[in-house]
């Protein structure tokens, strides 16, 4: 296995298929322009096997952080540890970066997404409520 990052969109389409819909072409060309949006490819013998994707958030009382926001590995290779190597990358980039850490959430019933991240390191976090506001895209 071979994790390289994404930075041309033809690299983003040949990879679609591991998203939860087709990329979208100018979505794809702003998240691979800007510095702090990351996209790693897991390739299994130059096939895309599975991606993370990360993006760096600065507040100015707390620095940078990295937040994973998806992670997804083609159903042909799983279990074979793609996932965890994959959050492993993300985590070693963000260290790099000088990320002071880094953090997901996923849904509470997703018990493969949770076993992937506590096995890669990552710390249950207790009392935790997520929100969220959805926008209708005309």
């Amino acid at each position: 296995m071979d994790i390289r990052r994404a930075t041309c969109p033809e690299t983003v389409e040949a990879a679609g298929h591991l998203f939860d819909s087709a990329p979208l072409p100018e979505a794809t060309a702003r998240f691979l322009a800007e510095e702090r949006h990351h996209l790693l490819i897991a390739y299994v013998d130059e096939t895309p096997a599975g991606m993370i994707t990360g993006v760096e958030i600065t507040h100015p009382d707390k620095g940078t952080e990295m937040f994973l926001y998806e992670l997804g590995v083609d159903e042909s290779f799983r279990g074979r540890g793609i996932a965890r190597s994959l959050v492993a990358a993300l985590e070693g980039l963000a260290r790099e970066r000088g990320c002071y850490g880094m953090w997901t959430a996923t849904d509470e019933g997703n018990e493969a997404a949770q076993a992937t991240y506590s096995g890669a390191g990552g710390v249950l976090e207790k009392d935790q409520v997520l929100y969220a506001w959805t926008f209708s895209q005309q």
